[in-house]
């Protein structure tokens, strides 16, 4: 399973679970943004891999590796940052005619979508990648035998802490994968849809254009949405030398109360579970 995330190109789901915008203080952002009754409202770029030779219309900043599996430093100047638990998925993609024509989940791990909460910033993106070590993913990969409901994927929820002082605090609520608003064949064609036909409004970005200036890359990553937040983690910012904590683990080997002590011992590695510990620095 060796994979090189600096050559993958890397999007996040913005508003796939119900409240978390609203949580967040980012709904506004999206006001005058069409979206069907449910669905999620934008699909927001973190990396995009600079081909050589290209003359890039991507922002410099998305170039910026912002992926990190053991510290998040902390941006300058900012003050509020959250933890954005989440299951990304690694896709490989199979392209016609110059677009994006379906995407093959293959792998499903932890992710720390990290955002800092600010008013004004004109892009999803600009609060999203302020360079090195500003995001996490897990090294510990889950591969996808199918991604539909009689997947194993399907059984497994994800779990997020803030551990600090030596306690673990809940800070996001522990959800089941599944209960994301748009989840498997679903969410796919929509995601494929942005890709292609996301134009450049609002909060959204024309991505098809920075897709193609990256090449047709083989595999695709997208963290698949932020769940809502505890009221610890809704009214607790991130501070110098915590521990931010993401875990995806099967529903039908661990119970919470296994969650919360694993959390808190410190000791992530165990069977079937993909974690995810950053240190802030």
């Amino acid at each position: 399973m060796n994979i090189d995330f600096k050559k993958i190109p890397s999007f996040g789901v913005a508003g796939n679970f119900t409240g978390h915008l609203e949580q967040a203080g980012e709904a506004v952002d999206f006001i005058n943004v069409k979206a069907k009754e449910g669905a999620p409202k934008a699909l927001f770029p973190t990396y995009i891999p600079l081909r050589e030779g290209s003359n890039s219309i991507t922002p410099d900043f998305l170039h910026t590796f912002p992926f990190d599996s053991d510290k998040i430093i902390y941006p300058q100047n900012e003050e509020k940052l959250q933890i954005e638990p989440e299951c990304a998925i690694i896709c490989k993609a199979i392209w016609k005619d110059g677009k994006v024509d379906s995407l093959v989940p293959q792998y499903f791990t932890a992710s720390n979508d990290c955002s800092i909460r600010k008013e004004g910033a004109k892009k999803i993106s600009l609060k999203k990648n302020w360079g090195p070590a500003s995001k996490g993913i897990s090294q510990k990969l889950l591969s996808i035998d199918e991604f539909s409901e009689k997947g194993i994927i399907n059984n497994y929820r994800i779990a997020s802490f803030l551990v600090r002082d030596g306690k673990a605090f809940a800070y996001g609520e522990n959800s089941f994968i599944k209960d994301y608003s748009y989840i498997y064949d679903r969410l796919l064609d929509w995601i494929v849809d942005k890709l292609n036909n996301q134009q450049n409004e609002g909060p959204a970005e024309k991505i098809s254009d920075y897709l193609k200036e990256s090449g047709q890359a083989q595999q695709i990553l997208i963290s698949i949405g932020a769940t809502r937040y505890t009221e610890f983690g809704e009214s607790n910012f991130l501070q110098k030398g915590d521990i931010s904590l993401v875990m995806l683990y099967p529903d039908n080997g661990y119970s919470p109360s296994d969650i919360q002590n694993i959390a808190q011992s410190g000791d992530y590695n165990r069977a079937g579970i993909s974690a995810l510990a950053q240190k802030i620095f």
